[in-house]
């Protein structure tokens, strides 16, 4: 059984598709023992929602106080390298939302920590525990669509500002040390490294949309929002090979109806939809070159085998981050979200912001 505390007890700690509502379906994995936040309003609130016996206002209180085995970052993105540091240097097992940290220093001592104390290290989004990325990825790896020429990656929202009823302040995503690349853009980044592997260079153009946004809806609306930071990321990977791919990380998209993601291959096309779960996440569309007696077209892919692994997904939600550290610690899986890969995608995303004010193609050093 794994003791886990809690760091945040925000939106994405407490929201129905969040964290804490769904623990309750790993039960017989996970304890849930304590929860941090210098709200005290809002962590005693939580912990008598979600069960937790134990509440504190610090991290370091909680590290101090509290018999866990890991911990759980929900902190704010600025705050990620140097919370999640301190938990793996005070011996915990560590699943933070994404990114992994804002530095390459943070995230390489992230890392050696790690390493160092034995621990287990979870980096948020869980994308590639989807099953239909998982199948995705079986179909590329075993050349279903030839070989990969390029793919498009849709990764964007509208921003919180634009969403109705956002429930806190979003103005720190519009700031520096966020911004959108940082919370949107690193899913369709991480899905393009398991779909395609690491990649080698980067190239991109980013900006800032417009200077000043404007709260939609909400406890915050009509509130007036300086902008920062780059709101408008566009990035180009080379995997080598000739292989491509085409991400934006943007708080630009209202909406669409195309794909989400897209990967074009020498033999074949490979979709995934918008919505990846529910129902959205339960279909792959598959055309083929040669799909039946020399004839091109669409196929259906039999996805029956994944219903039992989706429905699990439906269910556990965000908690799907704490589910995969718990068998990590057992020793019942494989590392799927590993630092490794979190600090590839960090890397991806600094050299993007590079690429675009320095107008050069960088190449990248790290890998996975």
């Amino acid at each position: 059984m794994l003791k886990l505390g809690v760091l945040g007890v925000g939106a994405i700690a407490t929201v129905d598709y969040g964290v804490l509502p769904n623990l309750h379906h790993i039960k017989d994995k996970v304890e849930l023992v304590a929860l941090a936040d210098p709200v005290q309003e809002r962590v005693a609130d939580a912990a008598k929602r979600f069960g937790a016996a134990q509440t504190y206002d610090s991290l370091e209180a909680m590290l101090d106080g509290a018999d866990i085995d890991a911990v759980l970052n929900l902190t704010p993105i600025p705050a990620h390298g140097s919370t999640s540091l301190r938990i793996l240097e005070a011996g915990k097992h560590l699943a933070t939302e994404k990114p992994l940290a804002t530095t390459m220093a943070d995230a390489d001592a992230i890392i050696e920590a790690a390493r160092a104390g034995g621990l287990q290290v979870v980096c948020s989004p869980p994308n590639m525990l989807y099953p239909t990325r998982i199948e995705a990825a079986r179909l590329i790896r075993e050349g279903r669509i030839g070989k990969v020429a390029f793919a498009k990656i849709r990764a964007s929202h509208g921003g919180p500002a634009s969403m109705m009823n956002w429930p806190t302040d979003p103005t720190w995503f519009y700031q520096e040390g966020s911004g959108p690349l940082f919370d949107v853009g690193v899913y369709g980044i991480t899905e393009a490294l398991g779909l395609l592997g690491p990649a080698k260079r980067v190239s991109a153009f980013s900006g800032i949309t417009e200077p000043t946004r404007v709260v939609r809806s909400g406890p915050y609306a009509g509130k007036e929002i300086t902008v920062t930071t780059d709101d408008n990321t566009l990035i180009m990977l080379d995997f080598g090979g000739g292989t491509f791919a085409v991400v934006d990380g943007t708080f630009n998209v209202n909406a669409a109806k195309g794909p989400r993601l897209e990967v074009f291959g020498r033999a074949g096309t490979l979709n995934l939809p918008n919505n990846i779960n529910q129902n959205g996440g339960r279909t792959i569309d598959l055309f083929l070159l040669d799909a039946v007696g020399g004839l091109s077209g669409w196929i259906d892919v039999d996805l029956a085998h994944l219903e039992p692994a989706q429905q699990r997904v439906d269910k556990l939600r965000r908690a799907l981050l704490v589910d995969h550290l718990a068998d990590l610690v057992a020793g019942t899986a494989e590392p799927v979200m590993g630092a490794e890969v979190a600090r590839h995608a960090l890397e991806i995303m600094l050299m993007a912001h590079e690429s675009a004010r320095t107008g050069r193609a960088i190449e990248l050093e790290s890998s996975f």
